[in-house]
Formats: C-alpha cells, sequence, structure tokens
C-alpha cells in the first residue's frame, strides 16, 4: 500500500518568541514492512539552522533553530510510504512461553549482550508499579506463550478501557490511566509497556499514524486524522545453545485491539514517549501559545484524484467567460 501522510504542527505565540530551539521526530522509518519513498520537512518561518542525524535508536531526528522574533510556527512533514503487511520473522520461537523469555533477560555473567535487554527497565512514562502487575497476571498465564500473551492483553485493554480523548493529558501518570479505565493510544501503549516490563519482558513505545475510512458516503476530511501510538513485544529465537538466538520485534495495537497491518506507518521507536515526541522545543519568550496539528493519511491515489480534480477546475474557471 502507497500511503500518503501530511502532519502540520502549528504554534501561534503571544508575545512574540525571541528565539528558540526545536527537535522533531517527523520522519518515518525504513523497516522490513516499510519503505520511505519521499520525505519533506517545511518550516515557516525559515530557520537560520536545521540538522538531522539518526537518534540511539535508528530514528531520524530533525534539529532546527529560530533566532528572529516570530508570533508562528509552522511544521508540516509530508511523506509518503510504501507498506506491506508485517510478517513474523522465521526466526522467532512463536511458542516460547513467556517464563522462559523472562529467564533470558536475567542478569548472568557473561551472558550475550541482547539490545533488547534495554526495554525490561522502567523508563520516565513507565515506572513500575504494583498495579500493573496485580492488571497483567490474566494474561500471564503459567506456560501460556509470550506471543498469546501479548495478543491477550491487546484485547483485554481493547475491552476494559473507553478511548476518552479528555480524560488524560501528556504528562497523566499510566497509573492513573489504568485505574480510571480511560484514556488515549498513548496511555493504552504506556500501560501495555508497563505491564510487559514488570512482568520482566522487554518492549518499547511506537510512534506512528494509522489510515482511518471515513463514513460511507462521506469524502476523507483533511486534517482529521491524528498520530498514533501502538507497543512492539520481543520475542526472542529458538535456544541455539548459547542463550537463544536473535528474534524480532512484533506489533500489537491495544487502542484498536489487534495487531498492526499495511493500514499503519511506523515514524519512531522508544522507551516510552519522552523519546519520540513528534516536537519539542525551549523558547525564550512567548509565555503563551495555542497550539493546533493537522494529520492526514491517504493512499495516494487519492492525493491523485484530488489534485487532478483541482487542476480540472481551475482550467475550466480560466475558460469561463469574466
Amino acid at each position: 500500500m502507497l500511503l500518503h501522510v501530511t502532519h502540520e504542527t502549528r504554534y501561534e505565540y503571544s508575545p512574540p518568541v525571541e528565539t528558540a530551539q526545536h527537535l522533531a521526530h517527523l520522519k518515518p522509518l525504513a523497516t522490513g514492512s516499510q519503505k520511505l519513498v519521499s520525505h519533506k520537512l517545511s518550516i515557516e518561518p525559515a530557520p537560520a539552522q536545521r540538522s538531522e542525524q539518526a537518534d540511539l535508536y535508528g530514528n531520524t531526528r530533525a534539529f532546527f533553530a529560530l533566532e528572529a522574533t516570530h508570533d508562528r510556527l509552522v511544521v508540516t512533514a509530508e511523506s509518503v510510504v510504501e507498506t506491506s503487511q508485517p510478517v513474523l520473522s522465521p526466526a522467532v520461537a512463536r511458542e516460547l512461553h513467556w517464563e522462559a523469555v523472562r529467564e533470558r533477560f536475567c542478569f548472568r555473567k557473561d551472558a550475550t549482550f541482547d539490545a533488547a535487554s534495554e526495554f525490561v527497565f522502567p523508563s520516565p512514562y513507565v515506572p513500575r508499579h504494583d498495579d500493573f502487575v496485580a492488571y497483567a497476571r490474566a494474561s500471564f498465564v503459567p506456560g501460556r506463550p509470550a506471543f498469546d500473551v501479548a495478543m491477550d492483553l491487546t484485547e483485554r485493554i481493547y475491552e476494559d478501557f473507553d478511548y476518552d480523548a479528555d480524560s488524560t493529558e501528556i504528562n497523566t501518570p499510566a497509573v492513573e490511566a489504568l485505574a480510571q479505565r480511560k484514556g488515549v493510544c498513548q496511555d493504552f501503549a504506556h500501560i501495555m509497556i508497563a505491564c510487559f516490563r514488570t512482568m520482566g519482558l522487554p518492549a518499547r513505545y511506537v510512534s506512528g499514524y494509522l489510515l482511518t475510512q471515513p463514513p460511507p458516503g462521506q469524502p476523507r476530511l483533511v486534517g482529521a486524522d491524528a498520530s498514533h501510538a501502538w507497543v512492539s513485544v520481543y520475542l526472542p529465537g529458538e535456544d541455539d545453545g548459547s542463550g537463544g538466538s536473535p528474534g524480532d520485534w512484533v506489533d500489537f495495537d491495544p487502542t484498536n485491539g489487534r495487531q498492526p497491518g499495511e493500514d499503519y506507518v511506523t515514524l519512531a521507536i522508544g522507551r516510552d514517549y519522552s523519546d519520540v515526541s513528534p516536537m519539542r522545543g525551549v523558547l525564550h519568550g512567548g509565555a503563551r501559545h495555542t497550539l493546533s496539528v493537522g494529520v492526514t493519511v491517504q493512499p495516494v491515489g487519492e492525493v491523485v484524484d484530488a489534485q487532478s480534480q483541482t487542476q480540472t477546475q481551475s482550467s475550466t474557471q480560466d475558460k469561463e467567460p469574466q
């Protein structure tokens, strides 16, 4: 599937900002099931400095600095991504029960390092708490394969929690969202990650987009979509006698109770939201601001059709008598 993503972030400042420095994670990753065809990042006003580099997790991080006074900032990322249905790596031991996975990540002297071990530990938005253990236990049945545990927990969160955009803020603790049984995709991802980590298994945060479908007979609304978040769980490979062969990360979306498919676009990965927030910055001035974000995800064919229709209408208007 060929998807076109537009992500516009708009800030209005009062009083104006004198100088600012920003970091953005807005360039989709290249993965086994995703190819980045094109990407453009537009910034208004034009920054005095800008650069790109890969962060610790392989995400592309854009830096830009504004050195002139400005009362607004508009950052628009346009990307075309070719996606395919994710396929579970043949190396993954799908039937490996979760206790065996936990055992592989227990500390042992002279053990082979596994980069996934970093995602077993707490992080700023995913602390350890007994409430996560209590909620996780119903899914972590003794002897159950880790893949089945992840799928069960995904479906439970989908069934047990209400999606309520007004119930939490960006900095709402995950344990609070767990207690009230409602929140948004960020909350559900943090809760699921916390459940896995408190049980000793690695899990990481994924930010991205989801192709949504408009109601029957209704056009797709430009800017009406939103960023999305889900979870990646690490499943080791078969034991080769040296502690296990490399495995793979497998994605699960607790907000929608399913595994992501070709209708998902992966933007960035990290320990939690703090590693992959789309925009963050340090400002001098601009004590108050308003923020608006518009995201549009659509098949490339729809974009071409819309552009052709606009050009046709424009051409017709040019020919009409004045």
